[in-house]
C-alpha cells in the first residue's frame, strides 16, 4: 500500500508549517516532522479510525491537526490536514471542497 497527499493536503501542511514557524523558530520543521510521522503511521493503522464526513480522521498525536483521509486498494489517500482549533463549520466546509 502507497500514501498519496493530495495538493490541497500540502497546502494546508504548508499553511501550519509557517504558523508554527512563525511562533519560534524551529517550531514549523518540528511540526512537519510530527505530521509526516503521523501520516506514515497510516500505513499500520489505515482504516481504524473513526469516520466523518466520508473520511477517515485520525488525529496528530503532537499537534492539534486531523488527517482526513480515504483508503482504497492500494492507496491512502490524504485529503486535507486541518486544524482542530477552527470553527467546526469551516471544517465541514473545507472537507466538502
Amino acid at each position: 500500500m502507497k500514501i498519496e497527499i493530495l495538493s490541497i493536503a500540502m497546502v494546508d501542511i504548508q499553511s501550519g508549517q509557517h504558523f508554527y514557524e512563525q511562533q519560534q523558530e524551529g517550531l514549523g520543521a518540528y511540526f512537519l516532522d510530527a505530521l509526516f510521522s503521523d501520516i506514515d503511521a497510516l500505513l499500520l493503522y489505515a482504516g481504524v479510525h473513526q469516520q466523518f464526513f466520508g473520511y477517515y480522521r485520525a488525529l496528530s498525536k503532537r499537534f492539534p491537526y486531523a488527517i482526513y483521509y480515504r483508503v482504497s486498494e492500494q492507496t491512502i489517500q490524504v485529503w486535507r490536514v486541518l486544524d482542530c482549533r477552527q470553527k467546526p463549520s469551516r471544517i465541514v466546509d473545507a472537507l466538502r471542497t
